[in-house]
C-alpha cells in the first residue's frame, strides 16, 4: 500500500484511509475503519527518587513541554524489597493524549522527531501487536524540538503507545502505513 499524500494532516489521512483499505478488508461503512484512540507517553523513573528529590518533577515539566498537557504521577503498585520500592511510591509518569493533541502530536513525531533520530531507518513492522496497536520505544528525549540545549544533562526515554480501534495486525499495520508512519521496508528487515 501506498503512502497517501504528503501535506494531508494526521486527520485527514485517517479519513482516506478508509477509502484505500475497504476493498482490501471489506469495510462496509466507515465507521467499520480503524480509527486513532489515544496515544499513551511512558516514562519510568524507578528508583531515581531516592538520589534526586526533584527527579519526576523535571521529568514531569519536560514531558509537559513536549506534550502540551500536565502528566500523571504513577505509583508502585505493590512493595518489593529487593528494589526498595513500597507500594504507592512514584515510580513513572504518564500522560495521556486525545483529540486534537493526540494528532498534533502524532503529526510532530512523524514529521520532526522521528527524522532527528540518530541512524534512523525505520520502525520495525514487528511492533504493531495482536489487537492492532503501535509501541515504540525512544532512547532519548531530546528529539523532540521543545527541549532546550540546558536539558542535555539528564536525558530520559519513552514509550509511546498508539491506540488505534484496529481489529488485528494485519488491518493495523495497514491503517499506520497509510498514515504515514515511517516502517521499515520488507527487504531491510528480512536482510537482519
Amino acid at each position: 500500500m501506498k503512502h497517501l499524500t504528503a501535506n494531508l494532516t494526521v486527520r485527514e489521512k485517517e479519513k482516506e484511509a478508509f477509502e484505500k483499505m475497504k476493498t482490501e478488508f471489506h469495510y462496509k461503512n466507515l465507521m467499520a475503519s480503524p480509527k486513532l484512540s489515544k496515544i499513551v507517553i511512558n516514562v519510568g523513573t524507578g528508583t531515581a527518587i531516592k538520589k534526586d528529590k526533584n527527579k519526576n518533577d523535571t521529568i514531569g515539566d519536560r514531558l509537559a513541554k513536549i506534550t502540551g498537557q500536565k502528566v500523571t504521577l504513577r505509583g508502585a503498585k505493590q512493595s518489593i524489597a529487593s528494589f526498595k520500592v513500597r507500594q504507592g511510591d512514584p515510580i513513572g509518569v504518564v500522560v495521556t493524549l486525545r483529540g486534537a493533541r493526540m494528532y498534533a502530536f502524532l503529526e510532530k513525531l512523524i514529521n520532526v522527531a522521528l527524522p532527528r533520530t540518530k541512524d534512523f531507518r525505520g520502525i520495525s513492522p514487528k511492533v504493531v501487536d495482536n489487537i492492532g496497536n503501535l509501541t515504540i520505544g525512544i532512547k532519548e528525549h531530546t528529539i523532540f524540538p521543545e527541549t532546550a540545549d540546558e536539558d542535555i544533562k539528564d536525558v530520559f526515554g519513552m514509550s509511546i503507545t498508539i491506540v488505534s480501534s484496529a481489529k488485528g495486525k494485519k488491518d493495523g499495520k495497514a491503517f499506520f502505513d497509510l498514515l504515514g508512519i515511517p516502517f521499515k521496508k520488507e527487504e531491510d528487515s528480512k536482510k537482519k
